[in-house]
Formats: C-alpha cells, structure tokens, sequence
C-alpha cells in the first residue's frame, strides 16, 4: 500500500501479532506509516492499540509477524531503535516527587543531553510549563503533566513519536491545546502515531486506522473513512429520549440506532431509498405511537457512526489496507 512521506516508511507492520495466554491483544495487523506523517489508532479501550504501541516501542515481544521502525527491526534491533524514539505511555508515567524541571533534566541525562541543547526542539511546549518548573509533578493539572511528559518525550530529539492516549482524562481546553502542539511538531517533520478513543481527535490525523478486537477495520484519510458510509444518517430527537430509542429499536425498517449525545443516530435498512421518504415515514410512525415533539433531520455521518458501523460487519483477518477479509 502507499502512504504519505518520502523515501521510506517510518513504520511498516506485516502480519504482527501478540497473544497474552488465549486473549488474542493484536490479532495479524498489517500496515505502513509515512515518514513525517500524523498517523492516528483509533479504537475503543480494550481494542489493541496499547499492545502494538509497546511492541512498536521495543517495550514488549510480538508473537509472530515482524515490525520495523525507522528501518530498524523491533526484536533484533532494539537498542538502536530506542535511541531514536520518543514514546508517551497512557499513563502518566514520570516521578510525582520531582519538579518539573527535575523531570525534565533527568529524562536529558538518560539520553546524555541538557535542556539547554535541546531548547530549539522543546520550546513550543516548554515555554507553557516554565512557570510551573519548581512546582512537583504530582501537583500539576491534567493538562500540564501531559505536557510535561510531552517534553520529555522530545527532550533527546527523537525521529517518530508515539503517543498512548495523550488526551485521556483532560479537560476539552487541554486537549485542543495538545493537538494544537502536535500540529506545531509535525510541521516541523517529526513523524508522529498517536492513539485515542476520542474520535473527534480523528480528524486532526493524516490517516487513520479504525481498530477494534485487535484488528484493523480500516485505515484511511478520516475524510475519506466518513465518505465510505454507505447509507443516509438521519438525528432523531424527542423530549422522551428512552421511550423514543425503544420505539425506533422497534421499527420494522430500523438497520441501527444509538444515542449520540442529545439525540439518536438512525440509519435506514433500505439503501436505495430516497432520503425524504425515509426521514418522512420514520417522523410519521414515532408522531402515531403517540410522540408529539418529533424531529427527524438528515445528517453528515461522522468517524463514529463508521467505526458503529463496521464493528457489526463480518470479522476476518484484515488485509495490508486494512479492509477485513471476506
């Protein structure tokens, strides 16, 4: 398959596995990452994106299959690799009962390197936790210890950056200030592969991959993910929001329906339907089972309502696009 970047790819996975006794984490994934490319996994907790961060990272074995970063292999090549890699864990993972500053130049030293050297790579986000340094990590909020941890991340200039779940946990504010760093260090041409359950976050990525049940469902630019949809999406809205999702569960032309914040997310059975019609007799059944206050608007489905989607469709191993096998 082709990907963004040039020259070779940052990432290339073939067939890679890994199985924790019978629970199968990452279930022969296949896939490549460009270089300078803002890659995302994206998947519910429990999906695998941990697991094939940290065989990325030389933090654990696979199973079988093979991976190379940076054009090195991940099990035999390992020490040359760890040099070259910055890696943000989900958890917040730094020392509660040092500084900031203390942090920061520890992780300096374990690559024998000064935030002074390295100030040109780490500014961005360091200027945003300076007036912080003397206070102890475990004292910072949401929003700054993944900063922090974001720059000591970078502090030994890595080649790619992988990041589990940076903006798990933090607040609305943080999160769009996170991504706005990320879009500041790809520009910059750091490749990048970060993973989230948030799939609004989707759209700030080059491409994505759809993850779930330790395989990929899919992996595209998010724009053309939300086209593959294949059916029209309709809200559908009611002051009586429970009564409303059991009636429309009963539906006899119903192929799916759940709620998506204030309202429900209905897609019809019939696909060659026209969309009017559709919206129309679905307004039309719920107003005779007694609903006063109906409304069924045709809307723009989103990466959520895909992945929705393709979590029902047939399970098979996916292929080196990540199409699912028939």
């Amino acid at each position: 398959m082709t990907s963004p970047g040039q020259g070779q790819p940052a990432v290339v996975a073939e067939e890679l596995a890994k199985h924790f006794g019978a629970t199968i984490a990452v279930d022969r994934v296949s896939f490549t990452i460009g270089t300078g490319e803002l890659f995302g996994l994206i998947g519910s907790d429990g999906s695998g994106k941990t697991s094939l961060f940290r065989i990325l990272t030389t933090l654990i074995l696979p199973t079988s299959g093979r991976a190379t970063v940076l054009g090195r292999d991940v099990v035999k090549e390992l020490w040359a690799l760890r040099q070259r890699v910055g890696y943000m864990a989900g958890r917040f993972s730094l020392y509660p009962d040092l500084s900031v500053e203390e942090n920061l130049r520890f992780f300096a030293s374990v690559f024998g390197t000064t935030i002074e050297r390295e100030m040109a790579q780490i500014e961005p986000i360091y200027i945003q936790i300076a007036p912080f340094r003397e206070r102890r990590a475990s004292a910072l909020s949401g929003g700054m210890k993944q900063k922090l941890a974001l720059c000591c991340a970078l502090v030994h200039r890595p080649e790619i950056l992988f990041l589990d779940e940076p903006t798990t946990g933090v607040d609305a504010v943080s999160r769009r200030e996170f991504w706005d760093l990320l879009g500041t260090l790809k520009a910059s041409g750091l490749t990048i592969v970060v993973s989230t359950p948030y799939m609004d976050e989707a759209v700030r990525c080059d491409r994505v991959a759809l993850m779930q049940r330790g395989r990929i469902m899919a992996i595209d630019t998010p724009a053309a993910i939300t086209r593959s949809f294949d059916r029209p999406m309709f809200t559908v809205r009611a002051a009586d929001r429970h009564r409303l999702l059991k009636l429309v569960r009963q539906y006899p032309e119903t192929n799916s329906v759940y709620p998506f914040g204030e309202v429900l997310h209905y897609t019809d059975r019939r696909t060659d339907a026209p969309t009017e019609p559709v919206g129309r007799e679905l307004s039309g059944y719920l107003t005779g089972q007694g609903l006063s206050d109906v409304e069924v608007l045709e809307a723009e489905p989103t990466i959520e309502d895909v992945f929705m989607a393709r979590m029902g469709a047939p399970e098979g191993p996916a292929d080196a696009a990540g199409n699912p096998a028939a």
